[in-house]
Order: C-alpha cells, then structure tokens, then sequence
C-alpha cells in the first residue's frame, strides 16, 4: 500500500513520465543538393568585333541637366522640336523617316543617325564635320532647317527659367549661363546612351547558345563577304569614312556629296561615315538618303555596290538574323520633369515666320 502511494506520487510530479515516452527516433539530415557550379565563360578572342560595356556616369546632376535639355522643345523657335524629335530614344534613337522635318515642315537633306553608342564614333554627321558629341549637339539648334533658333536665342530662354538657373549654377558653379555648358550637358546624357547585353555580345563573351545556328551562319558569311572591313570595332562602324559604291556606282537622288563638303579634297568625294550596325534593327531606313526601307535590302544594295556579291535569298535571310543579334538593352530612365517657363521666357513661334 506504502510502494503504491509512492508511485502515485513519482508520477504526479514527473520523476517517472519520461519511463512512459517511446524514445525520440533519430533523425539523419539530409544533405541540400549541390548546385553545379556555373559554367567559367570563356571570351573570344581574335573577332573583329567586341562587346559593348555599359557607361560609368561620372557627373550624374550634369547628365540630369543634359537629360532635360534633350527633352526640351523650348531650345526650338517653334517650342516643338527637341533633340529627342529626330533621335528617338523609344525608336532606336532615331526617327524612322528618310529625312527628318524641321522648322515648319522643313525636309531634311538626310537621314537622322542614332545617337545610341554615337559616344563611339570618330566624329559626328555622316560628313564628319563635328569632332565630338559636344560639338555636334550646338549645330542642330542653331541651323535654320531644324530647331531654327540661335545660340543667344536658346541661351536667353534658359537663363528665363528660374529651375534652370539654378540647376546649372549647381552643375557648373555659375552665375550665367552659356552654350559651352548646354553642348557639354547635352554631351553628357548622350555618353550615357550606350546598349550593352545584345545577344551577339554574349556570345562574344563565351555563351555558346547564345546565337542560333542561322545567326550563327550569318555572322560568318559577313565575315568571309568582307563587311567587317568597315563594320568592326565595338559599335560595327562609326570609325572610318568609306566610298559609298567602292565596286559598282552607288545612284541616289540626295545632293550629300559626303566628306568631300568638310575637306574638299576630291578623294572624298561620296565618302561617308560608316553607320554603326548597333541596333539596326531599329533605325529603319537605311543609308544617308534612306533609300533602303528594310535590312534585307539594305543586304542586298550593299553586298551588290560595296562587295559585287549577289547574296542568295538564305543568305540574306541569315547575315539579317545576324545583325538583328547586335540590338542591346535599349536606354532606361525616367522622363525628366522640365522647369516651368516663367513670365519673361519667349513665347514659342511655331506659325511664325
């Protein structure tokens, strides 16, 4: 009676419930699989093009400054046309048309490059005939056809608008403003327009399925037709001048006589800047007249005018597919918000003489 009591008691206070568990059975932890490692990219070597990086910003309140001003249609007379008219960074950076309009429906004389990667170029204009970004972003402000305003003029209204006069004292520790620091500005937001990760690039960069077997095919071909005599570097082109038509006559309709009108040495006569192939894809039509509504006869003109090569229909259809792997991340951004004009800013012109 006593040994019962007491075991009643042991258990009431838990000295002998564990006795009454099953034991905990073990549990063996299973390893977490091993992931293989990712694959060490090997780049190639030896092509005669390389791939694009993306730009570093080096003064990011002065790229922000050059953001807006190429947005702004206030540096046009009309208040209508901005950098961004005939450069459309939503359409391949540039316009799509033949020849750009200007002031007051004005035709251009020629097709509107890109302005992607144009950081990359030797020079500015199919002609050349600006050394730089800077020097090529003043032109078209003051030229008569396009935006149809002068330096004074674009200078007088920035210095109107409260926000930009103090955005540029901040950028350039100025109490004034001036048209060095609207082209160096502007400069600036372009070197940032570069397209970097196109698929050709990675295959570059050693990712062997990066490109498919037609693209693939068609790379070749327009290394073993010649085209990378003039379309190499990074941007495939934009650093040489070469003959429009070196094997057979080039016909065109357009007046552009090339670097012939900066150098006026006859031996440059109808030589133009070689367009980058970066994007192309996108910047339809094709040639400094715009002659060549699609790639494939844009193909086709070239190989018969520069290389005296009939590409067959497959042939074309690959060198296209390859050409269409050089479209890279295209630019990403917020639109800027531009300053509101005050009550001394010009009012636009655009009806007026």
């Amino acid at each position: 009676m006593k040994l019962h009591t007491l075991l009643i008691g042991l258990v009431a206070v838990g000295v002998l419930t564990s006795c009454s568990k099953k034991p905990e059975p073990k549990v063996t932890p299973v390893p977490a699989p091993v992931q293989p490692a990712a694959p060490v990219l090997q780049p190639r070597t030896g092509e005669p093009v390389q791939p694009v990086t993306a730009q570093a910003v080096k003064d990011a309140a002065m790229v922000e400054l050059g953001k807006k001003l190429f947005f702004d249609p206030r540096l046009s007379k009309s208040g209508f046309i901005s950098c961004n008219s005939c450069h459309n960074l939503s359409m391949g950076g540039s316009d799509n048309l033949k020849s750009s309009i200007g002031h007051k429906w004005h035709q251009g004389p020629i097709n509107s490059p890109t302005v992607l990667n144009s950081s990359m170029n030797l020079a500015q204009f199919w002609d050349g005939r600006a050394k730089d970004l800077k020097e090529q972003a003043g032109g078209p402000i003051s030229n008569p056809g396009e935006m149809s305003f002068t330096h004074e003029l674009a200078v007088g209204m920035l210095q109107s608008i409260p926000g930009y006069v103090e955005e540029f004292k901040k950028v350039f520790k100025s109490e004034t403003i001036d048209i060095d620091q609207v082209t160096s500005a502007i400069a600036a937001f372009e070197e940032t327009l570069v397209t970097p990760n196109a698929k050709f690039d990675k295959w570059l960069q050693g990712d062997d399925n990066a490109l498919t077997k037609e693209e693939l095919a068609g790379y070749e071909l327009f290394k073993s037709s010649g085209c990378t005599a003039c379309h190499n570097g990074v941007a495939l082109g934009g650093n040489s001048f070469q003959k429009m038509g070196a094997v057979e006559p080039y016909k065109s309709k357009n007046p552009a006589v090339g670097r012939f009108a900066v150098t006026k040495d006859n031996a440059d006569r109808f030589k133009f800047k070689v367009p980058t192939l970066r994007n192309v894809e996108l910047t339809y039509p094709y040639f400094h007249d715009g002659a060549a509504p699609t790639l494939s006869k844009a193909v086709e003109i070239m190989g018969q005018i520069q290389l005296g090569k009939t590409f067959t229909p497959e042939e074309n259809a690959n060198i296209v597919a390859f050409l269409k792997t050089l479209t890279g991340d295209q630019p990403k951004f917020e639109l800027p918000q531009l300053p509101p004009s005050s009550d001394t800013t010009p009012a636009p012109q655009p009806f007026g003489k």
